[in-house]
């Protein structure tokens, strides 16, 4: 089959790779589409932290924002997910250590990370490989555009949880790529109102095209309590903002990483009494995100710009957007093509 394989930084082609097997409690899935993250993008340039400390080497094989069906089960594993359409979990635990037995396997010390660090080949792939336990049904009906989109999904709606916001009080947005424009769109349909503040007036265009108009750069963004603050930017400067601006007593969630290290004031978060929560992986948000999806809620799709093939992914990767492409931060690809 087809896989992407990343061979160094900066360097990625399409290559024949085997075909996957389902090994014991195993399936094989028939990708239909795959999404393409920040975290992929630095895994192909060599910036990503674990290909510094080794968790994650060369050659790799991304990918872990995916739907497919299944067409292939191993030992063990219910036949009745034959022919199902599913996404699943990038967080892969040992199964049997503390914290997965108290469901934090998300943050597993043996943790492997699909089409992230080394362990399990990504989705960005004819053909997937990948552990039963993990996998989570999709609804009949629910597309695979959708599917993919549910594990970014999952990463804004434990951001919401997080910030502790009840229908009516104000939520503060800090970014505007797909997990704050998410986070927003979650806010929004719990009746929370919803702020999101962008680098610069081009950045909030597709903010105010999904109905957010209070949309704001830093110069203009009111004088108004904030309820709570969620960073999902990748600018070093605001997290220490986020603190800044939150209401003492209140929460400030962490879902963004910038590509340098961020300095907060701990004791403005003490005078403040503010708590500050981290964000990593959707792990628990997944089930939520599919009903949302499911229940239309919530609708994702403007957030495409554009769906290629394996070939034309390795441009999107270097920087350029698809010819023809939408307003929408969100490439996916469809692995067939």
């Amino acid at each position: 089959m087809r896989a992407l394989v990343f061979t160094g930084p900066g360097k990625a082609e399409v290559q024949e790779v085997p075909d996957p097997e389902a090994g014991p409690g195993q399936v094989v899935i028939d990708v239909e589409r795959a999404g393409v993250c920040g975290t992929d993008v630095e895994l192909f340039t060599g910036e990503m932290s674990y290909l510094h400390t080794g968790r994650s080497t060369y050659p790799l094989r991304p990918g872990h924002e995916w739907a497919g069906t299944v067409t292939a089960t191993g030992s063990g594993v219910d036949e009745s997910w034959l022919g199902k359409r599913v996404t699943g979990d990038t967080m892969i635990g040992c199964g049997h250590c503390v914290r997965c037995r108290a469901g934090r396997h998300h943050v597993c010390a043996d943790l492997r990370e699909l089409g992230i660090s080394d362990g399990i080949p990504g989705a960005l792939a004819e053909r997937l490989a990948y552990p039963a336990a993990y996998l989570k049904a999709l609804p009949a009906g629910m597309d695979a555009t959708l599917g993919a989109l549910v594990e970014p999904g999952g990463n804004a709606l434990r951001s919401l949880h997080a910030a502790a916001i009840a229908p009516g009080e104000r939520l503060l947005v800090l970014g505007t790529a797909t997990i704050g424009l998410l986070v927003a769109m979650f806010a929004r349909a719990d009746g929370a109102e919803v702020h999101v503040m962008g680098r610069n007036e081009s950045s909030l265009q597709l903010a105010r095209s999904l109905g957010f108009g209070d949309a704001w750069t830093r110069e203009t963004l009111p004088d108004l309590a904030w309820d709570a603050v969620v960073d999902a930017s990748n600018a070093p400067a605001l997290p220490a903002l986020a603190v800044d601006l939150v209401e003492p007593g209140r929460r400030v969630v962490y879902v963004g990483l910038s590509g340098s290290p961020s300095t907060v004031d701990t004791r403005r978060i003490a005078l403040k009494d503010v708590t500050a929560v981290g964000i990593l992986g959707a792990s628990a948000g997944l089930a939520g995100t599919i009903t949302a999806y499911a229940g239309g809620s919530v609708d994702p799709r403007d957030l495409v710009a554009a769906t290629v093939g394996l070939e034309e992914i390795i441009e999107v990767l270097a920087g350029q957007r698809p010819a023809g492409a939408g307003a929408g931060p969100k490439i996916l690809v469809d692995p067939r093509k």
